[in-house]
């Protein structure tokens, strides 16, 4: 069983940075794609970004596009979501999650993903 623990969260002025961590444990993961989502208070979960090992990419949503990055570290299994000049739109519960299959069709859509972690709060102040 895949479990995951979200760190690095707390509270920024607007265009600070936080890095975000997700570490991974369990068997069955590896060439799975490893996404971070957010949750802003009474809105639905939206995909942030993902990475795919087994073709290599990385995906982005449009309006994270060019603030933050995501990366993977195999060795020790953690993904980082590195968050630079974050906007108070930013503000949300981020979580991580692995993917139901080695190769989906949606790489940050929530649907495609089955394991998850418990979030960490992200808050930003103008």
């Amino acid at each position: 069983q895949v479990q995951l623990l979200e760190s690095g969260g707390g509270s920024v002025q607007a265009g600070g940075s936080l890095r975000l961590s997700c570490s991974i444990s369990g068997y069955g993961y590896n060439d799975n794609c490893v996404g971070w989502f957010r949750q802003p208070p009474g809105t639905q979960r939206e995909g942030v970004a993902a990475v795919c090992p087994a073709g290599g990419a990385t995906y982005y949503a449009p309006s994270v596009k060019g603030r933050f990055v995501i990366s993977q570290n195999k060795f020790n299994n953690e993904v980082i979501l590195q968050m630079n000049n974050l906007k108070p739109d930013d503000t949300a519960m981020y979580y991580c999650a692995t993917s139901s299959t080695r190769v989906v069709a949606r790489p940050t859509n929530p649907d495609e993903y089955r394991n998850w972690g418990q979030g960490t709060q992200v808050t930003v102040s103008s």
